[in-house]
C-alpha cells in the first residue's frame, strides 16, 4: 500500500520513518516534506493546508491511507473533505479538532465533563479581561483562543506581565485573529508531562509517556516555543497517574464529545500538570506532539500502521495494542538564532552525516530544505537529534554527542533536556 503523510516538520519526519518500516507499506509520500524527509519518503510539493490539491494527488496516485500531522489542516476540516470523497484518512474531524482550534471550546468541554483543570474565565472584551487579572488572587496564565503555532500561551509571574500579555494579544494582535478571544486561568504548580493516545471514538490505546520542554532556554527560562526537546518515558507518569489520566481525563473527554454528537477519532494529546499525584489538564492537542513524537516513535516496537488503518476504516481498536522498548529516548531540538522570534533562513548545515553514524541516533529534520545540493535551514526549529540508550543517562549522552557534531550559523539548543528524568 501507499501512505501519504501530510506536514513538513520533525513530527512528520519521524512518522514517515516509522511508517516506512511497515511490511504493509510499499511507498511513503510526504506533502510537502522537507530536506531530511526526502531521505525517508517521496516529497510532494503541496502544502498541508491545500486540501483540494491533496485530494487530487491522493486520487491520482492511489494512496491507501493519509495521515495528517499538523493541527492547522485538521482545524480546517481536511478529514471531513477526504472522507466526503471516500478517501481513507487518519485524524479527527473539524468538529473534534476544535479541541485545539479553540481553547475556550476545550475548557468548556472539560468543565462539562468534570475533567480536572485550572479555574478559568473566557473573554472577548479587553477591559473585562484586564479587570479579571486585577481581581485575581493567583498568578494567571494567558492563552490566545485560536491556533498560534504553540506560542499563544504566556505563563505570567506577575499581574503586570499578564496585563502586558493581553495588550499584546487583544490590542496589538500579536497572534492575529487567534487572539480575538482569550482564556485566562489560574497558574498550576507541579511537573508537566505529555500523555498521547490513539482512539477510535470509543476505545483508547495509550502511547508511552513523554515530557516536552517548552521554554527556549535552560532551566525553563525564556519565551514559550513549539518545544525545544523531549524524552520518553516520563518518570513522573507512574502507574497511578497513568490510570487516573485514562479514567479521569481521556475516557470522560471521548464521552463528553460523543454527547455533543462528535465522534473523536485519531491521536489525542493531553498536556497535564502533575502535583501531589493529581493530574490536571493544561491543554488538549488533536495530533501527535512535536518534539514528543520523535522519542516516542524511536521507542515504538513493531508496526502502528494496522492501528491507523483500523481507525481510518471506522473499525474498533478494542483488541489492539502498541508495545514499547524499555530503553528510554531523548530528542534535542537545534533551533535558529532568534527563535521563537525572528530568525534568518538559508544557513548551510554541517555535521549531519557524522551525527547520524552514532549508534542509536536518528536526526529528524524539522525546518530544513535542499538548496544547490546542500541541506540548509528553513525554519525556527531546524533539527530534532534523537537517541535511544540503555538508560536515560546513556540516551542523553548519545543525543548531546550527536548534537555537538552539527552546526550552522546562529544555532542554539538547550543543554538540560532530560535533566528532570535524571533527578527522579
Amino acid at each position: 500500500m501507499k501512505v501519504l503523510v501530510i506536514g513538513s516538520g520533525g513530527r512528520e519526519h519521524s512518522i514517515c520513518w516509522k511508517i516506512g518500516q511497515s511490511s504493509l507499506v510499499d511507498q511513503v509520500f510526504c506533502a510537502p516534506g522537507n530536506g531530511g524527509i526526502a531521505q525517508d519518503a517521496v516529497c510532494v510539493d503541496i502544502t498541508a493546508t491545500d486540501i483540494a490539491s491533496l485530494i487530487s494527488y491522493v486520487k491520482k496516485n492511489n494512496i491507501s491511507l493519509s495521515v495528517v500531522g499538523p493541527e492547522a489542516p485538521l482545524v480546517d476540516g481536511i478529514v471531513d473533505a477526504f472522507e466526503s470523497e471516500g478517501l481513507k484518512v487518519f485524524g479527527p474531524t473539524k468538529a473534534a479538532a476544535a479541541l485545539e482550534g479553540s481553547k475556550a471550546f476545550a475548557k468548556n468541554i472539560m468543565k462539562e465533563s468534570l475533567i480536572p483543570t485550572a479555574a478559568f474565565g473566557i473573554f472577548n472584551d479587553h477591559k473585562k479581561a484586564s479587570q479579571f487579572i486585577k481581581d485575581s488572587q493567583n498568578p494567571v496564565v494567558v492563552k490566545a483562543d485560536g491556533l498560534a503555532a504553540g506560542k499563544g500561551v504566556i505563563v505570567a509571574s506577575t499581574k503586570e506581565e499578564a496585563l502586558c500579555a493581553i495588550d499584546d494579544i487583544m490590542l496589538k494582535k500579536a497572534f492575529g485573529d487567534a487572539g480575538a478571544k482569550v482564556v485566562l486561568e489560574k497558574r498550576l504548580a507541579g511537573e508537566e508531562a505529555s500523555f498521547i493516545a490513539i482512539t477510535d471514538g470509543s476505545h483508547i490505546i495509550p502511547m508511552a509517556s513523554s515530557q516536552d520542554h517548552k521554554r527556549a532556554f535552560d532551566n525553563d527560562e525564556g519565551p514559550n516555543t513549539g518545544g525545544m526537546g523531549a524524552y520518553s518515558p516520563a518518570p513522573v507518569v507512574d502507574s497511578q497517574i497513568h490510570g487516573r489520566v485514562m479514567d479521569e481525563v481521556l475516557y470522560p473527554l471521548i464521552a463528553g464529545l460523543k454527547k455533543k454528537g462528535i465522534i473523536y477519532k485519531g491521536f489525542i494529546y493531553a498536556g497535564i500538570m502533575i502535583d501531589e499525584k493529581k493530574p490536571s489538564v493544561l491543554e488538549f492537542n488533536v495530533r501527535l506532539g512535536d518534539p514528543e513524537t520523535q522519542p516516542l516513535l524511536m521507542r515504538l516496537k513493531g508496526d502502528m500502521v494496522p492501528v491507523l488503518m483500523e481507525v481510518a476504516n471506522g473499525g474498533s481498536i478494542k483488541t489492539m495494542t502498541l508495545e514499547w522498548h524499555d530503553d528510554p529516548s531523548i530528542c534535542v531540538v537545534i533551533a535558529s538564532g532568534g527563535y521563537p522570534g525572528n530568525y534568518e533562513k538559508g544557513k548551510p548545515i554541517s555535521g549531519l552525516d557524522e551525527a547520524g553514524k552514532i549508534d542509536g541516533v536518528k536526526v529528524f529534520h524539522a525546518g530544513t530544505k535542499k538548496q544547490d545540493g546542500k541541506i540548509v535551514t528553513s525554519g525556527g526549529r531546524v533539527l530534532g537529534v534523537t537517541a535511544c540508550g540503555i538508560d536515560i543517562e546513556n540516551a542523553i549522552k548519545k543525543a548531546y554527542e550527536a548534537t555537538s557534531k552539527i552546526s550552522f550559523d546562529g544555532s542554539f539548543y538547550r543543554k538540560d533536556i532530560g535533566k528532570k528524568a535524571l533527578e527522579r
